[in-house]
């Protein structure tokens, strides 16, 4: 009756989760994902029907932001910095690699260690 839902037939490049859905998902504000966005440490989007959208691929770089700012307490010019390398100085497997470590590390953590950041 129940049929498995095939993970390989997922396009994570599509673009289709509002920031909205994506901090309810990290269990963030609004707010705090929106300064992430106006800093850009957001993934480059055009907006679309008056929302921008966001793909499964974008949401783990949101969560490795989001991690880097309220856990790891680092500012918006530090986080750019770490984004460039991961974007400019390593292939895909390895950067999938790093993100697929820290959110090992985040499915560990509670919401409470987790703090919004208001200001980076």
């Amino acid at each position: 009756m129940y049929k498995e839902l095939n993970l390989a037939l997922l396009d994570n490049d599509k673009d289709i989760l509002p920031l909205s859905s994506i901090a309810e998902l990290l269990t963030a504000k609004i707010r705090t994902l929106k300064m992430y966005e106006d800093k850009g440490l957001l993934p480059q989007k055009k907006e679309t029907a008056s929302k921008k959208l966001y793909s499964i691929n974008d949401v783990k770089l949101i969560a490795f932001t989001h991690y880097l700012a309220s856990v790891k307490k680092i500012n918006a010019n530090g986080i750019k910095y770490i984004l460039e390398m991961l974007e400019n100085n390593m292939d895909i497997k390895n950067r999938d690699e790093v993100l697929d470590i820290v959110e090992e590390k985040m499915e560990k953590l509670s919401g409470i260690d987790i703090k919004d950041v208001e200001v980076i």
